[in-house]
């Protein structure tokens, strides 16, 4: 049974410990506000894009003047799997649940003997896989330094990507990141960007009207697929930073709970051993006068 000393500094610790969570909370809720604007933001802006590439691509097709990109290598054997997390921690499973369903996609492409690629974005992610598929690593991105995601920064890792392609490096491409949905829900998501997939246009669409594009379906695909590739890249980034915030903020607020709950017990547990304590210094005492 622990002193009154020890309780004592126990309570002390928690209490420092739920200030801290309480301000990480704090800072999380704060940060989740711009976050989940620039997610909100960028969505108008990459659907209607995918939309207007949706329209180009099934005019063009899978014909032999189709860009690369959008047609493939023509083998499925190399895949790149881009896997995209949180530089912190601290937020709950919002690492976790990505570099879950990451391994989950490359263990069963090992299975049916494919080549697998890992190229990985922020280290959370990095040091969950390292431990089994460390031998797959191409390459790492590091975005502890930057305050706040841009497009430019999307646009490097789009730029890595293309060049490993032309390269010859692998044949298909996938994103792995988590779509923000709201505050304690952020959804794993796998995207396939190089062989370029887009919807096709639904009914009623008015990106389903018949353009005449100059110079042509085919040059205009492939100025804008490279775009594509970081566009996506740039949502995938915005989403995960509205994720990994509302991860946070939702985590920080159950770790302050259950620290006010831990403080409650050790705090009754505290007032009823300095109880006993009295006590039996009462009974000694009492013993004590007795005797004489």
């Amino acid at each position: 049974m622990p002193n009154l000393k020890d309780l004592k500094n126990r309570i002390a610790s928690v209490k420092s410990t739920r200030k801290i969570t309480k301000a990480m909370q704090m800072v999380a809720a704060a940060k989740l506000r711009r976050a989940q604007e620039a997610a909100e933001a960028g969505r108008p802006y990459a659907e209607r894009f995918n939309a207007v590439m949706g329209q180009l691509a099934a005019s063009v097709g899978t014909s032999d003047s189709a860009p690369k990109l959008l047609s493939g290598t023509g083998s499925d054997q190399t895949h790149l799997l881009i896997v995209m997390t949180a530089e912190r921690g601290l937020c709950g499973g919002f690492n976790g649940n990505i570099a879950k369903l990451a391994r989950y996609q490359a263990e069963k492409l090992l299975k049916d003997g494919k080549t697998v690629k890992i190229l990985t974005v922020g280290k959370k992610g990095r040091e969950v896989l390292k431990r089994d598929l460390a031998d797959h690593f191409i390459g790492h991105v590091d975005l502890s330094e930057v305050k706040r995601i841009g497009y430019e920064d999307a646009s490097k890792i789009a730029q890595d990507v293309l060049t490993r392609f032309d390269e010859g490096e692998f044949d298909v491409a996938k994103l792995y990141f988590s779509e923000f949905e709201s505050v304690i829900s952020q959804k794993p998501k796998e995207l396939q960007i190089i062989p370029a997939q887009f919807d096709a246009p639904e009914e009623g669409d008015d990106t389903g009207v018949v353009y005449d594009y100059e110079p042509g379906e085919e040059e205009i695909l492939a100025d804008l697929l490279p775009r594509a590739v970081a566009t996506q890249i740039f949502s995938a980034l915005l989403e995960n930073g509205a994720g990994e915030q509302g991860a946070r903020m939702s985590a920080m607020d159950n770790a302050t709970r259950n620290a006010g709950e831990m403080i409650d017990k050790l705090t009754i547990e505290f007032n009823r051993t300095r109880q006993a304590v009295i006590t039996n210094e009462l009974i000694e005492i009492i013993s004590g006068a007795e005797a004489l």
